[in-house]
């Protein structure tokens, strides 16, 4: 049934070659295990990694408790016109959110004078008062902070030395984090501002 093989020369040489294939194999195998083990690690830290960002960029955002603008009667080309000198919003922490820097914050006015980007940490336009918990160096850490920050549209840190808000206008306003999530509050000054020269009105 079976070949014997009585050339003790021929037998060795079947053996060594079935072991020279076995360990090729062997291997293949181990290399072909370590590269998938290399990339799965790979793909689950980057999966990590893109699922904080993700999820940073959706809660580590500002809410707006509050916004006002402060009356002013020398707004426009011969400052003699009367509309909103200043804009104030509270601010704090979203739900879900991490500590937010406010420094890092970035601003965009959109409106009937143009676009204007700055930073909250630019001062001028922007000044930030953390009033709850004690000065943070501008940074909320909790969903009980708030944050007074106050866009003066009077400072000549914009491109015509002032933003025109009169009275009838709209403005666009958006918050951007360091983490890349945006809040926006829209602003709809009253056709007729009712009040003297530095009064505060509720937007």
């Amino acid at each position: 049934m079976f070949e014997r093989i009585f050339d003790e020369e021929e037998r060795g040489q079947v053996g060594i070659g079935t072991l020279i294939v076995f360990i090729a194999m062997v291997l293949v195998a181990a290399i072909a295990a370590g590269v998938l083990i290399n990339t799965a690690g790979f793909l689950q830290t980057q999966a990590e990694a893109t699922g904080e960002e993700s999820t940073s960029q959706v809660s580590d955002r500002l809410q707006i408790v509050s916004q006002s603008g402060a009356i002013s009667d020398s707004v426009g080309e011969d400052d003699d016109e009367t509309g909103l000198g200043e804009l104030e919003f509270v601010v704090s922490q979203a739900p879900g959110a991490d500590s937010i820097d406010l420094n890092e914050v970035s601003v965009e006015l959109i409106g009937a004078d143009g676009q204007e980007t700055f930073e909250l940490s630019d001062d001028p336009p922007a000044t930030i008062d953390i009033f709850t918990n004690g000065d943070q160096d501008g940074v909320l850490t909790d969903r009980s902070d708030r944050a007074q920050v106050t866009i003066d549209l009077d400072s000549t840190a914009f491109d015509d030395d002032e933003y025109v808000l009169l009275e009838g206008d709209d403005l666009s306003v958006t918050f951007t984090t360091a983490a890349g999530a945006s809040t926006t509050a829209e602003i709809r000054v009253p056709s007729t501002l009712v009040g003297d020269d530095g009064d505060s009105v509720r937007l």
